[in-house]
């Protein structure tokens, strides 16, 4: 459910491809949700400038990074932290539901290595199964686990994680969405339907329109 456009001071996402930048897709589809305004700033990835332009604005060397008049904020996940101070509602109301919120976004935030490693975001890409390995399969039964157990607990009242608004944990699982959707990985239909949901909402579409027109490449990722 996309909330009514607010007004706040200027943001800037800065972010890198639409295609296959992972990690600059859940700020901004959370930003998205929420309906803040934010300039939106892209820096092609592997090109040879591609650290210096990164760089000069945060040391860290990687995107997304959020600018909010003299703030600057790195890291996805500290950045829907900063996001959910403007609109608190892209974090559960309810201190269960938003503490296992949080939980369930630092996990994919610092694990399922072999899913991210052997399954790397690909918005274009037209669904195609590849061999797994058990360590991609395991990444993958505790993500169904995870969504399963997550509906079953908190979803009730509509189709994303949490009930009927996408929210931040949404926003840091949609990334997920697609590499389950266009690697054809096999889930339950329970799964099926939370993916269907993401890729249906308008904030998905919007990312998915653009990452379409992109002409940028980048081989070892295209070639998987």
């Amino acid at each position: 459910m996309v909330r009514p456009v607010l007004e706040y001071a200027p943001l800037k996402l800065i972010i890198g491809n639409k295609n296959y930048s992972s990690w600059s897709m859940r700020p901004w589809l959370a930003a998205k949700s929420a309906g803040i305004r934010f300039e939106e700033q892209i820096i092609w990835l592997r090109h040879p400038e591609t650290s210096a332009m990164i760089k000069a604005t945060s040391a860290a060397g990687k995107v997304p990074i959020l600018i909010h008049g003299d703030i600057m904020v790195h890291e996805s996940i500290a950045i829907l932290e900063y996001l959910a101070e403007i609109a608190p509602n892209l974090w559960p109301e309810d201190r269960e539901s938003r503490a296992h919120a949080r939980a369930i976004s630092a996990e994919i935030h610092a694990g399922f290595l072999p899913l991210r490693r052997n399954c790397p975001m690909n918005i274009k890409r037209q669904p195609k199964a590849i061999a797994l390995d058990d360590e991609t399969r395991a990444s993958v039964e505790r993500v169904v686990d995870l969504i399963i157990d997550c509906r079953t607990r908190f979803g009730s009242g509509g189709d994303f994680l949490f009930g009927a608004d996408f929210n931040n944990a949404d926003a840091m699982w949609a990334p997920v969405v697609n590499r389950l959707h266009a690697y054809d990985i096999k889930v339950p239909a329970a799964v099926r339907r939370y993916m269907e949901a993401v890729m249906t909402t308008p904030m998905w579409r919007e990312w998915e329109a653009a990452a379409l027109e992109e002409t940028e490449t980048i081989v070892d990722i295209d070639s998987v």
